[in-house]
């Protein structure tokens, strides 16, 4: 199963030439909006899951509980299998449209995981989230036992992310694809995030901008985990978004490959 980020760039596109089986679609640019594209999705048999950005999971302030009915009605119209946002913080006072770093530590766990068994008891459901980049932090605990702590805590799901893994990797030197997929249960997973990244010499940091083809090996470690685990693929290209034909290819890249003797 390979599934592509729908952009309203995509608005004009022929959508029935995309080869991909699900889309995903960011659900705060859709509450309250005219859905008739994502309608035409679904109804051509390729469902839509929910991919937030300010759920704030991460932070102290006390959950939006208006804007989780608006979630909630979004999931029941869609009929969305998925529901993610990522595990981070990204404002209390105000929505600050960024994502920001937890600590890992084993009292953010709780806290943290505290806070999303409250969403999923007000949404009804589980919910994933996703492992995030991040450009500095502090704690006591490796990313992936922090990720793998927190899931069992809320017994969430996780929304596996392979691209940040390996920018965290680069930046930080933290445990690469295969220690880190080591260290987390694969049954949790709901399906896997692939994309590409840059280097911003003014940071000296690799900048995860979702705007160049996925790395080789992530690449292969995605087709490896779908093909070993039937774990879906979901391909990000958010930043100068090719075209079609090249989004096409990508995808075709992301399909297991099989070998015949």
């Amino acid at each position: 199963m390979l599934g592509l980020g729908y952009r309203r760039d995509m608005a004009d596109w022929d959508m029935s030439a995309i080869e991909a089986d699900f889309f995903e679609v960011v659900p705060e640019n859709w509450v309250r909006r005219d859905r008739a594209p994502l309608h035409q999705l679904i109804a051509g048999g390729r469902p839509v899951h929910l991919h937030g950005v300010s759920l704030n999971l991460g932070g102290t302030s006390a959950l939006d509980r208006v804007f989780l009915k608006d979630i909630s009605d979004l999931i029941d119209d869609l009929g969305a299998r998925h529901y993610s946002d990522h595990l981070a913080a990204s404002g209390d006072a105000h929505q600050l449209h960024d994502l920001f770093p937890i600590p890992f530590t084993v009292d953010e766990v709780r806290r943290v995981g505290d806070r999303i068994r409250a969403v999923q008891d007000v949404l009804g459901r589980r919910i994933a989230v996703e492992n995030s980049t991040w450009y500095t932090n502090i704690g006591t605990m490796s990313e992936a036992d922090f990720l793998a702590a927190v899931a069992e805590h809320a017994d969430c799901q996780i929304l596996l992310d392979l691209n940040n893994i390996t920018v965290n990797q680069k930046n930080h030197g933290t445990d690469g694809l295969d220690d880190f997929i080591a260290r987390i249960d694969l049954r949790r997973v709901t399906y896997m995030h692939v994309a590409g990244h840059e280097f911003d010499e003014r940071f000296d940091l690799y900048i995860d901008t979702h705007s160049q083809p996925v790395e080789p090996p992530t690449a292969a470690m995605a087709r490896r985990l779908q093909s070993e685990h039937g774990l879906p693929i979901l391909l990000e290209w958010d930043n100068d978004l090719p075209e079609l034909l090249t989004l096409n290819q990508e995808l075709a890249c992301l399909r297991p490959r099989f070998t015949t003797t």
